[in-house]
């Protein structure tokens, strides 16, 4: 059986060495820098305190000092290509730097620039140079661009979408119609619209637009007022409603007729990258739960001697653990596997939203009834649990991930998974060095499938010496088996169960799938580990309570863990507490 390595080899720039380590680097200066700037968040004097951001939060703002700090810190060149003039090389690095404004505020991530980094996607992908230079302008000037795809009426349905750019005499087009439910829509100075330009049925009806708000007519439009809503209130969710506004030729992106195309491919990379960023906000509310759980005495013992307290709080734990392992392989992904990212990205955007919202669900049980107070030392907990489920909606909800895996099942069951070569070990490396970004060469879809391929050769290849290693190769097995069968269920699926309107078993197998995608990530970046500086990533018991959580989920019947396991992965999230270290693959120092 081939490793990764011996299928495919390393990619050039990637890997470990000197590339690497100038790399992480530069990764791990730019997050010490802005976890520097935002200070420790339980301070109620620091500048971005969770004191501070819940007043804003109880305003409907974003924290205006956390604007003015990213402000200082040129956030929008994390968003910007280094060949654009900003930051940007690795989505990785990136979903590193903005976990730790999300650690204390969602809706100041995707307020201040996430939502620019989603629109940016679709020009950094197939925009002409004139518009890069105007959108690097924009950005690096402090300025912000919305994006809207879709619109009320039609849901994630978008092809169907009323919004029109029609061809205009002598040049160019009108834009008519409304779109609703745009961050930042009042204060962007350009938007992405994705706009029908042609009344034809089909994938080829509709365009990308970039519309510069400087050379609009401001008499032929206006931005509708602005939404209340329960999640993320500082954002600034409004709408836009076109009456014949001229945009000259050059503002279509890329090839009239190829929005859809284009809009599936900026999602592969926006997908992989946004639900990575939002640990931080379950980060922050496990260290908060942790705290509570070690000062709040019942029964004459503190909280977190109570066994299933402390089982909770080591699961939460775990699920950040796998959560980052799937965003890790689906960002470093887009730079070895561009031409498979499209499922990999559906994938980490269905799953990790909810492993992350399960997981608030289960501490908020551990907290009681503080987890309503919307103020005091437990009232961020609140506002992340308010803020979170967002994640799963944004430009695509859960179902319209799992209909983007569907119906590329039964191709790879025939084509990958079981022969396919496996991925190489660098995909795995949370640290290593990666190439460029390849904008252009993201596909939609390819009928291969090297993460999971990677899973099978990991089988033959695990120790099996120690009780948790062997705790890992039996619960691999399993997985291996599950993929056996979900390649049968796939290979049988009827025609009609491989669209967007299949019955729920489909659905249920890309939810089976993305499990197992999640195994395979945790598996490979463990044998990455190994051997390594991270005792904890290279000690297989966070592994083997990993695929047991897992196995869980999958309904499989599970034998007993070591009991070493799951003393380990507690005596970790007590070591990340006190010595205020980040819950994910990273083990960052944090402020507070």
């Amino acid at each position: 059986m081939l490793t990764g390595t011996e299928a495919r080899g390393t990619p050039a720039g990637a890997g470990g060495g000197p590339a690497a380590n100038a790399q992480e680097a530069v990764a791990a200066a730019r997050v010490a820098d802005i976890e520097d700037r935002l200070g420790d968040p339980t301070d109620p004097a620091g500048p971005l305190s969770h004191a501070h951001i819940l007043e804003a939060d109880e305003a409907g703002e974003l924290s205006a000092e956390g604007e003015r700090i990213l402000d200082g810190l040129v956030l929008n060149a994390d968003f910007v290509p280094k060949e654009d003039g900003g930051r940007l090389e690795r989505v990785d690095t990136l979903v590193r730097t903005m976990r730790q404004v999300f650690r204390r505020d969602i809706a100041l991530g995707l307020g201040y620039g996430v939502t620019s980094f989603m629109a940016a996607v679709n020009i950094w992908t197939a925009g002409s140079a004139r518009q890069r230079r105007r959108l690097a302008e924009i950005l690096l000037d402090g300025g912000k661009v919305s994006v809207a795809y879709h619109e009320l009426a039609h849901g994630n349905d978008f092809v169907r979408n009323e919004f029109r750019a029609d061809p205009r005499e002598g040049g160019g087009y009108l834009l008519s119609g409304a779109k609703q439910v745009i961050n930042n829509a009042d204060r962007a100075r350009a938007w992405v619209l994705f706009s029908r330009t042609s009344d034809a049925p089909g994938s080829r009806s509709h365009s990308v637009v970039f519309a510069d708000r400087e050379t609009l007519d401001q008499d032929s439009y206006r931005v509708l007022p602005r939404y209340d809503a329960v999640g993320v209130r500082g954002c600034h969710l409004s709408g836009l409603d076109f009456a014949g506004t001229p945009v000259p030729a050059g503002a279509l992106v890329g090839e009239e007729g190829k929005g859809v195309e284009l809009a599936l491919k900026a999602f592969q990379i926006t997908r992989s990258a946004v639900p990575g960023m939002a640990l931080g906000a379950t980060d922050t509310s496990l260290r908060t739960v942790v705290g509570f759980a070690l000062g709040r005495q019942l029964y004459r013992k503190s909280v977190m001697d109570i066994p299933h307290a402390r089982s909770t709080l080591s699961g939460a734990f775990l699920d950040l653990l796998v959560s980052d392992c799937l965003s890790l392989t689906a960002t470093r992904a887009v730079h070895l596997l561009p031409d498979e990212t499209s499922v990999y990205a559906a994938a980490v955007k269905y799953l990790v939203p909810k492993l992350l919202v399960e997981a608030m669900y289960d501490l908020s049980i551990v907290l009681g009834a503080r987890f309503y107070t919307r103020e005091g030392e437990y009232g961020i907990f609140q506002k992340h649990v308010r803020d979170l489920p967002v994640l799963s909606l944004g430009h695509a909800g859960s179902a319209a991930c799992q209909a983007t895996i569907i119906p590329q099942l039964p191709r790879l069951a025939r084509r990958a998974w079981f022969s396919g070569q496996p991925a190489p070990d660098a995909l795995f490396d949370p640290r290593g060095a990666l190439p460029g970004l390849p904008f252009g060469e993201l596909a939609l879809a390819s009928g291969r499938d090297g993460l999971s391929a990677s899973l099978v050769a990991a089988v033959d290849q695990l120790p099996s010496g120690t009780p948790e290693e062997r705790a890992v190769h039996a619960l691999a097995l399993r997985m291996m088996d599950e993929l056996r069968q979900l390649q049968e269920h796939s290979l049988a699926l009827s025609p009609e169960d491989r669209t967007a309107l299949a019955s729920p078993a489909s659905f249920a197998l890309a939810d089976r799938y993305a499990v197992l995608l999640a195994a395979a990530s945790a598996i490979g970046v463990w044998r990455r580990a190994r051997g390594g500086d991270d005792a904890f990533l290279a000690d297989p018991s966070w592994l083997a309570a990993v695929l047991h959580r897992l196995a869980g989920r999958l309904g499989q019947q599970r034998p007993d863990l070591p009991a070493g396991c799951e003393a380990r992965v507690h005596e970790e999230v007590l070591r990340r507490y006190r010595e205020r270290r980040s819950y994910d693959l990273y083990d960052t120092p944090i402020a507070g």
